[in-house]
Parts: C-alpha cells; sequence; structure tokens
C-alpha cells in the first residue's frame, strides 16, 4: 500500500498550504515597492535614474514584477478570505477592492487634469493625452467611466479593475484545475499573438496593456501560489540557475547593445527591438522567468537585508501600491513642467529621482503609521495569539512526553493575517 500523506501532489478540494500560512513573505512588498520606484524612474523622460533600474539591462521592466506580484498576492489574499468568510465574503471583498481602484483611477484622471491644466502646457497636454479631455470633457470623462480613455501611465489601473473583479471565479477554476486554468491562460497568450487580438481604447488606438495578454503573467502568479509546488523543484534547481543565468546574461548583452557598442549584428538588434510591450512579448516573458528564478535564489526569505532601512521603505510602499502608483504617476508629471527642465539637465534628473523615491516612501510610511493606528489593538491580539499559541504547544510537549503521543502543532487563526494591499 502506498502512504498518500507522503505525496506531493495536491488533492482536489484540499486546502493549499499557502492559504493556511499565517505569515507574510516580505520579499512580496519590498519586491512591489522597487518596482514601484522603478516605474516612477521609468515615467520620467529622459532620465538618467532610469539606468538603476531593470529595463535598460534586458528585455523586461518592472511592469512584469508588478503584474506577478499581482497575481501572487490576490490568490493569497483572496484565497485565506474564501477560507475565512466562504466564497461569498470572498466575492464581495474582490469586488470592493475591484471599486477601490476604478475609483483611484477616476481620480486620478482628474487629478492629472488639474495639473496640467494649472500648468497651462500645451506640450503636456498632448503628452499626457489629456488634451482630448479639455476639448470634449463630457465625452472624455463618459469613456474615462467605462475604462476606455487612459491618460500616459495609468493604463495599469483598468486591467488590474478587471483582473480583480473576475479573481472569483478565476479562483474558482485554478482550485480545481490548475494545470488546465493556466493552460487556458497560455492558449489564450498565444492566440493573441498568433491573431492579433486587442482591445479597443478611446479616441482612437487600443488599450496599451493588452488585458488579452497580460492576464497570463496575473493567472501565473496565482497558480504559482496554489500549485506550484509541483514545479518549485525545479525551479530551485542548480540546472534552472544556470539557464536563468544564460538568458539573463544573453539578453543583457542585446540590451546593452542598443546603447555602447558591443559586439552584436545590428541586424538581430534592430530585427528584436523594439520587443511588444503591450501584448507581453515572448522575449519579455521568457526574461522575467529568468529574474524571478536568480531573484529567489539571491534572496531567501529570511535574508537580514530585508530589514535594513532602504527595503523597510520599499516594503511600506509595497503594502501600500495603490496610493503610491497614482502618486508615482503625478510626480512623473510633474517632472516634466517647464520649471524642471528635466531633458536637458542631468542634476536635476537625479535630484528630481530622489526626491521623488523619498516621497513616495515617506508617503507610504505614513499610511501605514494611520492604518496601525486605526487598528491599535492588532499588535497587542497578535503578541497575544502568540503567547498562547507558544504556551499551548509546551502544554502539549510536556502532556505528549508524559502520555508518550507525539505533539500536535498549534497554528494562529488565519483570520488575523491583514488582506494583502493590491
Amino acid at each position: 500500500m502506498h502512504d498518500r500523506t507522503h505525496s506531493s501532489k495536491r488533492l482536489t478540494g484540499e486546502i493549499p498550504p499557502a492559504f493556511r500560512s499565517t505569515g507574510r513573505d516580505a520579499r512580496i512588498d519590498v519586491c512591489r515597492g522597487i518596482a514601484l520606484w522603478w516605474i516612477f524612474l521609468d515615467h520620467v523622460p529622459d532620465n538618467a535614474a532610469s539606468w538603476l533600474t531593470l529595463r535598460n539591462y534586458g528585455f523586461c521592466d518592472a511592469a512584469e514584477i508588478f503584474m506577478f506580484i499581482s497575481g501572487v498576492t490576490c490568490a493569497l489574499a483572496y484565497g485565506r478570505a474564501r477560507q475565512r468568510d466562504g466564497w461569498t465574503g470572498m466575492v464581495g471583498r474582490s469586488l470592493r477592492r475591484g471599486w477601490d481602484i476604478y475609483a483611484a483611477f477616476l481620480l486620478l484622471v482628474l487629478a492629472c487634469a488639474v495639473l496640467v491644466d494649472v500648468s497651462g502646457n500645451d506640450r503636456l497636454a498632448d503628452e499626457s493625452n489629456m488634451r482630448v479631455l479639455f476639448e470634449r470633457p463630457g465625452a472624455t470623462l463618459a469613456q474615462a467611466a467605462i475604462l476606455q480613455f487612459h491618460p500616459v501611465n495609468t493604463d495599469v489601473l483598468p486591467v488590474f479593475v478587471i483582473c480583480h473583479v473576475l479573481f472569483a471565479p478565476l479562483l474558482w477554476l485554478l482550485l480545481r484545475a490548475p494545470n488546465a486554468t493556466l493552460g487556458v491562460s497560455l492558449s489564450l497568450y498565444a492566440l493573441v499573438h498568433v491573431f492579433g487580438w486587442r482591445v479597443a481604447a478611446w479616441p482612437g488606438g487600443v488599450w496599451f496593456f493588452n488585458p488579452l495578454a497580460w492576464q497570463f503573467l496575473v493567472v501565473l502568479g496565482a497558480w504559482y501560489v496554489i500549485e506550484g509546488k509541483t514545479i518549485r523543484g525545479w525551479v530551485t534547481s542548480r540546472s534552472a540557475l544556470v539557464v536563468s543565468a544564460f538568458v539573463l546574461a544573453i539578453s543583457l548583452v542585446l540590451a546593452l547593445g542598443q546603447h555602447v557598442k558591443l559586439p552584436v549584428p545590428q541586424a538581430l538588434t534592430d530585427l528584436l527591438f523594439p520587443l511588444d510591450k503591450s501584448n507581453l512579448s515572448p522575449l519579455r516573458l521568457l526574461h522575467f522567468l529568468a529574474v524571478a528564478i536568480v531573484a529567489s535564489w539571491l534572496v531567501p526569505a529570511d535574508w537580514r537585508g530585508l530589514s535594513t532601512p532602504m527595503l523597510r521603505g520599499a516594503r511600506r510602499c509595497g503594502e501600500n501600491s495603490l496610493p503610491i502608483y497614482g502618486l508615482g504617476v503625478l510626480l512623473a508629471l510633474v517632472s516634466q513642467l517647464d520649471l524642471f527642465d528635466v531633458a536637458n539637465r542631468l542634476a536635476m534628473q537625479i535630484a528630481l529621482s530622489l526626491v521623488g523615491v523619498l516621497l513616495m516612501t515617506a508617503v507610504a510610511t505614513l499610511l501605514s503609521a494611520l492604518g496601525t493606528g486605526r487598528k491599535p489593538a492588532a499588535g497587542a491580539v497578535g503578541r497575544e495569539i502568540s503567547v498562547a499559541a507558544t504556551n499551548r504547544k509546551a502544554g502539549v510537549r510536556a502532556g505528549s512526553t508524559a502520555s508518550g503521543r507525539e505533539p500536535t502543532a498549534v497554528t494562529a487563526p488565519s483570520n488575523l493575517t491583514p488582506l494583502m494591499k493590491i
């Protein structure tokens, strides 16, 4: 007979281990916070500080990180909500979060409009795609309300609205047929590239982040939480590390070949670049997967560097990702005002980049402090439960020693884990 307890395959209907865990991996929020910093730096035109970001050293950039982590956090947050509140509570939570992102998108559109109007800069109105709002305000606001009008750099928020609203049926499918669900998502991604499927935008063009393509990263992140243990052994293997390092080295040479003289055939770089970001080019996807594997090797969950002041700041930004993303969009817009003349002044580029990142970190820290202040008993409750669990474990061990039984593990209730902000 075979002992089923030693099988690594999750049974249908069984609760995924990640949903039972009450811990919170600091790397998730740190990576998301760093991605927010990089997105801001990349949004500032002609910014020398963007050489600190990922996009100049390979095929992908911070957008892939942001999307994948959103899938991870959605699966963790809504999966635990389902365990705690059932499907009805989980659906309500996902719809409320979708509404929050929708409202934030509309407020960001209005904030961008006010900023551009106050600046009186016609060039900025054109570059931010806001001129149509001033010429046809009624029609433009109506189209923004149905997610068809997107000012520059706000494009990702409508995609997140869709992901959160539809995450409940996605989670239902992932819990019952994870591999088949991932296969359908991958098939849709492939069909986008074969047939060129896009989603139309207003007043012309298409969604910059094609949701039919970028959905794959969200589904992949959620799938990895639920079923990733089936490939976790390969992901953490030395072979995967070697292959990923090779992919990163090749992409580094090809990416730098656009900017500096390297022994790279010009015909090759002309063929590869610019990569299709709107539809998530397969090369961008491959590069992101290589980055994720190498990062998981270099930064274990218990790495002490996660507690350094800089990464604590990144973690605060990651914990408050929605308002900090909006703040980054506005700061990038401010940097384009004639007052700063970023394009021709290196010192101004560096100063604005540094001030922007520090401001984002300060606001995120304030938001975290206010959130903690609204729940003054949360820390005390957590400590009391931790002490109670420790005492209970000690009592169980003592009892089991006397009776000869094995000790029973004790875990804190899952409803004490705060919902991850997405």
